[in-house]
This record gives structure tokens, C-alpha cells and sequence, in this order.
């Protein structure tokens, strides 16, 4: 069960870690995107937010900086 709730927050986090054009803005935006899913989808599990905001933020930032705007465009990052 605990591995379908990681696979879960990976996913989602991969999926929305895409916002900004540049490198860095996208894992920044990846990264907070993929902290706020993890932790929201950890509480609601059952889980530690704490632990799935960290693992959230380093999937999603992970994703945001190795994805390209091409792949998936969400927009200008709020802080530009």
C-alpha cells in the first residue's frame, strides 16, 4: 500500500512540474507544486506530510528540471 501512495505522488508531481520557460524556474515550480501534492496527498492517505512534502518537492523539482517547455507549457511562473 505504501508504495501505491508513492507511485501516486510521483505521478502527480512529474504531471504538474512544468511551469516557467527556463531551467531553473521550472524546478522551482516543480518543486513547490510537487511539495504542496505531496503533502496534501499524504494527509489525506494517512501519511506524514512532512515526509510527503519532501518527497513531493524533490520529485516535482526533479521533473520541472528535466522537462522542457516543449513537453508541458503551463505559463509564466507567478513571481515573473
Amino acid at each position: 500500500m505504501r508504495i501505491v501512495k508513492i507511485a501516486t505522488a510521483i505521478v502527480l508531481g512529474a504531471s504538474l512540474a512544468a511551469c516557467g520557460h527556463s531551467t531553473g524556474d521550472r524546478a522551482v515550480s516543480g518543486a513547490g507544486i510537487g511539495a504542496g501534492v505531496g503533502a496534501v496527498g499524504s494527509a489525506v492517505t494517512g501519511g506524514n506530510p512532512v515526509t510527503g512534502a519532501v518527497v513531493g518537492g524533490l520529485v516535482g523539482g526533479a521533473a520541472g528540471a528535466v522537462t522542457s517547455d516543449k513537453d508541458v507549457d503551463l505559463g509564466k511562473p507567478a513571481w515573473r
